[in-house]
């Protein structure tokens, strides 16, 4: 069964002008995503607008992006269902068309008591193949997965990591102390990142390093080489950015972000609205200063 870890990027879904896909706009991103030395990369997240497309259009997005990325990097897709049967038959699908495992939600919509999401995983990951990573969320999800919770699904094999975005960097111990190494651990709170780190995790879900992938990547190694020092000298430069991932309108503000860097389109998906006024001369303001004050990347 699959062990992740490194930095698994949640890329945007990139979107024509008119919010149909733009397939091979989200192709290019993503292989400057694996120019940056990535080890997975996560289509269909909250980020790639899971929620607002059709099954059809989730469908061909993540045949499509495999047969792109093919095989360099792990390729996971977020599931984002109302229902259990509707995340299984989506996770067949993946598996079907050649994807290497999910980030999977509790079931969108309903906030379950814990015997209910306990109930969830188990079904899906007994009538599913695919390693599934789960992902905590409960501040925008409402379904805390608690340390406990995942000491009770630690008997299922196919549960192999845990995004943890709670926002409380006291859960990384604390699962440590419940379930040990018998998760991979990832963070997705972006401007949590380097406590996280230093807490000890084994991945990172990058939301807006995906802007910058070269400083994403090169942030996350000088963590894993203990250089804390150097971290924490970058960490100042990249807050105001990582920032930008914990809000209402992370989708839209990230997308501006790599639109200002280069690597796509800030159009996204319906009923959200793209940037405008005051609010968009304010990120813009966060984004162009982060772009000109870029640090100068010395390899160890």
């Amino acid at each position: 069964m699959a062990h992740w870890n490194g930095v698994f990027p949640a890329i945007t879904t990139q979107m024509h002008e008119d919010g149909s896909l733009d397939l091979e706009g989200t192709a290019k991103h993503a292989e400057a995503l694996i120019a940056s030395g990535v080890q997975g990369i996560i289509f269909l997240g909250s980020l790639g607008e899971n929620q607002t497309m059709l099954p059809n259009e989730k469908r061909l997005l993540i045949e499509a992006m495999v047969k792109s990325v093919s095989g360099r990097v792990a390729v996971l897709s977020g599931v984002a269902e109302t229902s259990t049967q509707a995340a299984i038959d989506f996770i067949r699908h993946v598996g079907k068309v050649g994807g290497d495992g999910v980030m999977l939600m509790p079931p969108m919509l309903y906030r379950g008591l814990p015997d209910e999401t306990l109930t969830f995983f188990q079904n899906v990951t007994r009538n599913t193949e695919l390693p599934i990573m789960v992902y905590n969320n409960p501040i925008a999800y409402f379904n805390d997965i608690t340390p406990q919770m995942f000491e009770m699904l630690a008997r299922e094999p196919r549960l192999v990591a845990i995004k943890e975005s709670s926002g409380d960097t006291r859960r990384i111990t604390d699962l440590r102390i419940a379930v040990g190494d018998r998760y991979s651990l990832f963070t997705g709170v972006d401007n949590l990142i380097l406590e996280a780190a230093i807490l000890g995790i084994d991945g990172w879900v990058a939301g807006s390093g995906i802007a910058f992938p070269e400083e994403n990547q090169y942030f996350w190694d000088l963590t894993r080489a203990g250089r804390w020092e150097e971290a924490r000298e970058m960490y100042k430069w990249f807050t105001p950015l990582l920032h930008l991932d914990v809000h209402t309108k992370f989708v839209q503000f990230i997308k501006l972000m790599v639109q200002e860097c280069g690597l796509g389109r800030e159009w996204v998906r319906a009923p959200r609205l793209v940037l405008s006024g005051e609010e968009r001369q304010r990120v813009l303001k966060i984004i162009h200063h982060g772009i000109e004050t870029r640090p100068t990347l010395v390899k160890a």
